[in-house]
């Protein structure tokens, strides 16, 4: 304690208290996300990665590199850097996460304060670089999660997706050239060898059970000469050198003008959407339930504003049933071997596993028709909601099933207008490695505009709806439509910021 307490009165009075970080919205405004081109339209905004006018990725994640000796004071700069950006989704990911799996002879080596962890011997080179360039792609990774006290990685990583930007910190940043290639803004914190000695004695003592005597012998032994033969020369290769850490707000300040401009000469700017799909035929992906008279006794029923709320459910149901049922037809199938030997022409799933997706909240109504026609599916879910001063849809809360890059994912959404939230969920999928093909996006209602834009985006994902209206509104409310089937659906009034993914 009272070593604890003569650290506390070494170190300058650099506030690193800082507040838990709200969630920032983006405060520009931007015409509708929506582009047209001389020959299709497609959805342009949301989260990277995205599509430019020509359907291609366009956008990936901003990368800044932060590099520095230990406890120079990496992730105070990187945390006050994201509080300045004022941006959505920005990642931090650190190098600590990446050192290498130690062998036993290793491991005994560490505990004696005999290993040298700021050698880049140390690290996991090839996964930092793989998992940085994925992340930097917008896919999803799963990053290791280190344990300082036994030197060793825990079973259990942790998984990170959708960044607009990522800051990447550690003291060997810029020591490899593949790593550096990644980087789109490199900074250098240079902070007095003194004052780093003793953060680091603080921290190694209180946050990771060490022993004043072993820390000091590690730094002498370690520490000090890598930082001054690794670390240290790499400085020439920083765009911006911040002295004194954290507490230079100047420089901070010049940081994040800079990368707020680089944003913005990245970013691509959409024009608003005039009747782009007139006289196109419907995409051969789109498969539309037969308009039988008991499909359209039902849509009669359901889009009349005087049914009740009871009714509106029951046949909404029975709708969904069949919708399910159509879209099942669609997998892969096997023949079968009957009792007698004989081959049978019938149809059983080929694959490994279906998988369920509802885009929250309206898709959530069709779960039950999925799970009464295929026994023990999974469920994932995903909800989007739009940003109200951009217009753009934004992910807020995402979980999918372990391994579903494996599966065929049923997507469920009631409605779908624009097809921007069908757009960024199938976008989601994607990105944790699902293949196009074995997605099926499922819904009662559709609107020609977004079965268009989700066929020109994602050609190979097979489209089932019961019906497909022809025209939007001005604020891209399907007619003549079905209303807000949310709403309708849970007896509910929809809260002023809500979506349910393409309200109609």
């Amino acid at each position: 304690m009272r070593c604890q307490g003569s650290l506390d009165r070494l170190l300058p009075s650099v506030s690193s208290g800082l507040s838990p970080r709200k969630r920032t919205t983006s405060r520009c405004k931007s015409e509708p996300p929506l582009l047209r081109t001389s020959k299709r339209t497609i959805y342009t905004a949301g989260r990277p990665p995205w599509y430019n006018e020509h359907g291609a990725q366009s956008k990936e994640a901003f990368v800044i590199g932060l590099c520095g000796g230990s406890a120079s004071g990496k992730t105070t700069v990187a945390r006050k850097i994201i509080e300045a950006l004022d941006v959505p989704w920005v990642v931090l990911l650190s190098m600590d996460s990446f050192y290498k799996v130690l062998s036993e002879e290793e491991q005994a080596r560490a505990a004696s304060n005999d290993y040298n962890f700021d050698h880049p011997d140390a690290f996991d080179f090839g996964l930092l670089v793989y998992t940085l360039r994925k992340l930097k792609q917008g896919k999803s990774v799963k990053i290791p999660v280190y344990d300082f006290t036994m030197h060793g990685r825990q079973k259990e990583w942790k998984t990170v997706y959708g960044a607009s930007v990522i800051i990447f910190e550690g003291i060997m940043a810029f020591a490899d050239k593949e790593l550096l290639k990644l980087l789109d803004m490199k900074i250098f914190v240079d902070t007095d060898s003194d004052i780093r000695l003793v953060r680091r004695l603080r921290r190694d003592i209180t946050e990771r059970g060490r022993d004043i005597e072993g820390v000091i012998k590690q730094y002498n032994k370690f520490v000090k000469p890598s930082f001054e033969q690794y670390i240290e020369p790499t400085m020439r290769l920083a765009d911006i050198v911040v002295p004194r850490g954290g507490g230079n707000m100047v420089a901070i300040d010049l940081i994040v003008q800079h990368v707020h401009s680089q944003l913005e000469e990245v970013s691509f700017r959409a024009v608003a959407l005039a009747s782009a799909h007139q006289a196109q035929p419907l995409p051969q992906t789109l498969c539309v339930l037969e308009s039988t008279p008991q499909v359209r006794g039902m849509h009669t029923i359901i889009r009349n504003r005087e049914t009740s709320r009871d009714e509106f459910i029951f046949y909404s149901k029975r709708l969904m049933r069949l919708l399910i049922e159509r879209a099942l037809s669609f997998l892969p199938s096997q023949v079968e071997r009957t009792p007698q030997g004989q081959d049978y022409e019938g149809r059983i799933f080929h694959g490994k596993r279906i998988t369920g997706v509802s885009i929250l909240r309206a898709g959530e109504t069709m779960e039950p028709a999925l799970r009464a026609v295929c026994k023990d599916v999974r469920i994932g879910k995903i909800l989007i909601q739009t940003n109200q001063d951009t217009g753009e849809p934004e992910l807020h809360y995402l979980r999918l099933p372990k391994d579903i890059s494996e599966d065929h994912v049923i997507l469920m959404d009631c409605t779908v207008s624009t097809g921007a939230a069908a757009m960024m969920a199938v976008r989601v999928l994607l990105d944790h490695d699902v293949q196009e093909e074995k997605i099926l996006l499922v819904s009662l209602l559709m609107a020609e505009m977004g079965v268009h834009s989700v066929a020109y985006a994602f050609p190979q994902v097979k489209i089932i709806t019961t019906a497909v209206d022809k025209k939007v509104n001005n604020v891209f409310h399907i007619i003549p439509g079905i209303g807000n089937f949310g709403d309708r659906y849970f007896g509910t009034d929809a809260p002023p910021d809500w979506s349910d993914g393409d309200m109609d």
